[in-house]
């Protein structure tokens, strides 16, 4: 089997897998090499029943290694992976991508995603990709220069004044979506970010969470479409809330979460994570 029809399995595995509902997302799989933005193989890798044991090595170089759902490693030194794209496809899935979409990709790390994302879209479309590490910003700039319809910068994502975006992915774990990225948010827009609490130095676990911005500036709607153990985010998270949403998933680790609040409100039953500036309910 040669590149190109391995590739093609590739993504109709992902599709039956991950049960991905729209076309763009599985020929994006098919269709982007994956390791054009991975390093030099062979390479770190972790599936789903690596946990116990730890990540092992590829045999060789061969890029046909790469097209299986498996998480690849950036730094394995810092536990840094390129995500399994059961879980990362699956997020930009749920976002329900059109040609023309202007997306946030928050932690793009080397690329590969943010590739998947400006496929779906098109060069029609508009690609900003955020990534706090330096030398990695630089590599995703260099492997995603091929689309020229991509922005990729260095930076955390706290600083988007002036722009509106169709959608978000958020590809690391936070205690909470900033302020900045709700306002840039269009209506109708999607978001889709990892809610974790830190349960290692580099590694958080918690639920993949979908906002979708309603009519209501005051309520988003919300629903939990998985649950993940990623990467932490730097410089973003709240400290004093890390704690309270480890106290959330031990008490409920599977809320039926409906409503993002940014109104202010008294705690009630309804409030699985509950501050004074926002609120996800199950009501």
């Amino acid at each position: 089997m040669d590149l190109i029809d391995r590739r093609r399995f590739y993504a109709e595995e992902i599709e039956a897998t991950a049960n991905l509902k729209n076309a763009s997302v599985v020929e994006a799989l098919a269709t982007v090499p994956r390791e054009r933005f991975l390093r030099p193989g062979p390479w770190t890798v972790r599936g789903e029943a690596d946990f116990q044991q730890g990540p092992r090595q590829t045999p060789d170089a061969d890029p046909r290694h790469v097209y299986h759902n498996l998480a690849i490693a950036i730094d394995p030194a810092r536990q840094l992976f390129n995500g399994a794209p059961g879980v990362v496809a699956m997020a930009i899935d749920h976002l329900s991508l059109r040609s023309g979409n202007r997306v946030l990709h928050i932690g793009c790390g080397t690329g590969y995603y943010t590739a998947l994302i400006a496929h779906c879209v098109g060069p029609s479309g508009r690609v900003v990709a955020l990534e706090v590490d330096e030398p990695l910003a630089d590599e995703a700039g260099a492997n995603l220069r091929f689309m020229p319809w991509v922005d990729v910068r260095h930076g955390d994502g706290r600083g988007l004044l002036g722009h509106s975006f169709d959608a978000i992915l958020v590809n690391a774990g936070v205690t909470h979506p900033l302020a900045g990225w709700i306002h840039a948010l269009e209506a109708g827009g999607r978001m889709i970010l990892p809610i974790t609490a830190a349960m290692a130095p580099t590694i958080g676990k918690g639920l993949m969470v979908l906002l979708t911005r309603t009519t209501d500036p005051q309520s988003f709607d919300a629903r939990v479409v998985g649950f993940v153990a990623i990467y932490t985010a730097i410089g973003v998270r709240d400290t004093a809330l890390n704690d309270q949403l480890g106290q959330a998933l031990r008490a409920n680790p599977f809320p039926l979460l409906k409503r993002f609040r940014l109104d202010i409100h008294d705690h009630s039953p309804s409030c699985w994570l509950h501050t004074s500036g926002a609120c996800l309910s199950t009501s």
